[in-house]
């Protein structure tokens, strides 16, 4: 008899999950973005509960007040994808695959789960953010370099937290700009500032340059998800996958988006929404949970 996850450990770490909708309904795992945590799912997850999905959503390394290491390096996207498959072990079901889902730097880490964890992995929905080589060859023919400059302001040491509490509302003017909302900035104020998770959430960025670095030198490919080297083993995704993107987003670049094709070997779906901000599981959550269950769907239960 399936039980409740409260929570997991992996690495050293203890993480904090949200588990609901019927116990013994297929699993459907939720991936959060920054600035955010498992909370930014609250109105997608009942659309899925209601017809028949259990939705298990964790607050990633750096937000959850047992899982916050220091150092870049404890980020490495290896390290980033392994909490993930820690998760999926802590389901306590071997050999049960499941349906993921992330937005933002959740999508980031679920194209590498997916390409390396396919046996594992039923099927794949990524939100707002291509695969990192689409990003990456995105940003030499369009402007996503320009969209990104942010990425270079959080690369600063204690600066981005000074200026988020010491002078909030420029830091939330950001956020703003980007399509917040006033109770998304709230909910920002509360959960990511007060709660202590800014600066876990900002070392995701910061450990970039040595992701990068990493896959410049060419690793090995293929050796799971379970060390620091992990995301060596980023690859084709070989399972049926949406992509969803909004043309409101103000990050991502649909040249990204339009890459992101190239680094599927399987059914593959790309969902434009219009209209909408890149906040998308906030804004449109109607919309995201039917591309979801119609990816979810598509595959034999």
């Amino acid at each position: 008899m399936a039980s409740r996850l409260t929570s997991f450990t992996h690495d050293g770490l203890t993480f904090d999950v949200t588990d609901d909708g019927p116990l013994d309904g297929e699993v459907v795992v939720l991936l959060h973005g920054f600035p955010q945590r498992a909370s930014s799912w609250r109105r997608v997850a009942p659309l899925l509960h209601a017809q028949g999905y259990r939705t298990v959503a964790p607050d990633q390394r750096g937000y959850s007040p047992g899982a916050r290491p220091t150092g870049r390096r404890a980020y490495a996207a290896g390290r980033l994808v392994g909490d993930v498959v820690a998760l999926l072990d802590a389901l306590g079901e071997p050999g049960r695959r499941v349906h993921l889902v992330g937005h933002d730097w959740g999508a980031a880490v679920g194209w590498g789960v997916a390409a390396a964890l396919p046996d594992r992995i039923k099927t794949w929905t990524a939100v707002s953010v291509p695969p990192v080589e689409a990003f990456v060859a995105a940003g030499l023919r369009s402007r996503q370099l320009l969209r990104s400059w942010y990425m270079l302001f959080f690369q600063l040491p204690a600066v981005p937290e000074a200026v988020a509490t010491r002078t909030p509302r420029a830091f939330e003017r950001v956020l703003a700009a980007a399509g917040m909302r006033e109770e998304d900035l709230a909910r920002f104020r509360e959960e990511i500032v007060e709660h202590g998770a800014l600066p876990g959430g900002l070392a995701w960025y910061r450990a970039l340059p040595l992701n990068l670095t990493r896959g410049r030198k060419g690793g090995k490919r293929g050796k799971g998800a379970g060390g620091e080297g992990s995301e060596k083993g980023r690859g084709a995704v070989r399972v049926p996958t949406t992509m969803v993107w909004s043309d409101g987003d103000a990050a991502i670049d649909r040249v990204g988006v339009d890459l992101a094709a190239d680094h599927v070997r399987a059914d593959y779906e790309l969902v434009v929404l219009t209209g909408v901000s890149h906040w998308v599981p906030e804004h449109a959550p109607e919309a995201l949970a039917e591309a979801i269950l119609e990816r979810v769907t598509s595959v034999p239960a």
